[in-house]
């Protein structure tokens, strides 16, 4: 008597087409789990990259000469989200923040920090009484308020602080739109 095995569908054993069944399914397991692997790979990556642009650190684009010349126009610096998760912002950091007139990012230097007072008096900045030292400026860079005010006085309440761009006669900053509230702050720029 024949042996199952031995029949034969078309020109080919049975036990040969399942083998080839066999083979056909194990490959199109392996195919499976290896699209499996890349679609996983794709999204770690994906939430990833959204957690680090959005908690770590951020890519930043310089629009304008307001803060030339430490600053350039059109430079990319990046973005520390990090920095004040701890703590909290200090007198001359570099800092992106939220435009509080349009939402929009802007690059800006702190001058002073809450509880703070800033008076703007004949192109010279003083913080609590003393004239501020600004060590990042060129030398004798004259600092006005606007609106052709000669003398302007602030007083920087609780979370919010006094933020200027360095090239003075070229920047909109608190001396136009007021203190910035904490919560604006985005995080430190590092150049």
């Amino acid at each position: 008597m024949a042996h199952p095995a031995d029949f034969k569908l078309g020109s080919q054993p049975i036990s040969s087409l399942v083998k080839s069944s066999q083979l056909l399914l194990s490959w199109s397991s392996w195919f499976f789990r290896q699209c499996w692997i890349v679609v996983v790979l794709a999204a770690l990556g994906m939430v990833s990259y959204w957690i680090i642009t959005h908690f770590v650190f951020q890519s930043v684009r310089v629009d304008g000469q307001s803060m030339f010349p430490t600053l350039e126009n059109s430079g990319f610096y990046w973005l520390n989200r990090l920095a004040y998760i701890r703590g909290e912002p200090h007198w001359s950091d570099i800092v992106a923040l939220k435009d509080p007139q349009d939402d929009t990012l802007l690059v800006k230097r702190i001058i002073a920090l809450p509880g703070q007072s800033v008076y703007l008096n004949q192109g010279k900045v003083y913080v609590d009484s003393r004239l501020l030292a600004e060590p990042y400026l060129p030398d004798k860079t004259p600092t006005y308020a606007y609106e052709k005010n000669e003398n302007e006085f602030f007083v920087i309440g609780k979370d919010e602080f006094f933020v200027m761009g360095d090239n003075r006669n070229n920047s909109t900053d608190s001396r136009t739109f007021g203190t910035v509230p904490r919560q604006n702050i985005l995080g430190k720029v590092i150049d």
